[in-house]
């Protein structure tokens, strides 16, 4: 394509709820991490090469499907997932750092020797789990 030489009505996404396709084979349930795998939405898993994308907002079973015969709605944002333990065990002091995905709702301190995803910044830490900023 050229480039613009007249006003154009560029399409957008509006809003922080997006519809992804899903990856074959899995079956992303509501309020788990949901990441990008070779361009597919599927649940968090300790791997490399995973992009956060955001919270599941429904569950969608696509155990039985091909890649993207089903779209799962993801929400970007900052949400409360579980804290891993002991080496990985993320504290207060880890605030503005980023912290990686151990599975679709624990995240933990390091990236455990190469082994695991970002799965976004830290917000905060509760006694019951961390504030995970994800997505863009």
């Amino acid at each position: 394509m050229a480039a613009l030489s007249a006003a154009r009505n560029t399409p957008e996404r509006a809003g922080g709820v997006v519809g992804y396709p899903v990856k074959a084979s899995v079956k992303p349930i509501q309020g788990g991490i949901a990441v990008l795998s070779a361009g597919y939405a599927a649940p968090g898993t300790a791997a490399t090469g995973l992009i956060a994308i955001g919270r599941f907002e429904e569950t969608v079973d696509n155990t039985s499907g091909a890649n993207g015969a089903v779209t799962a709605q993801v929400k970007r944002g900052t949400f409360k997932f579980g804290n891993s333990t002991a080496g990985d065990l993320i504290a207060q002091v880890d605030a503005g750092a980023d912290c990686y995905i151990v599975d679709d709702q624990t995240v933990a301190k390091t990236n455990g020797s190469n082994t695991r995803s970002v799965a976004g910044k830290i917000i905060a830490v509760d006694a019951d789990g961390v504030w995970v900023k994800i997505g863009q």
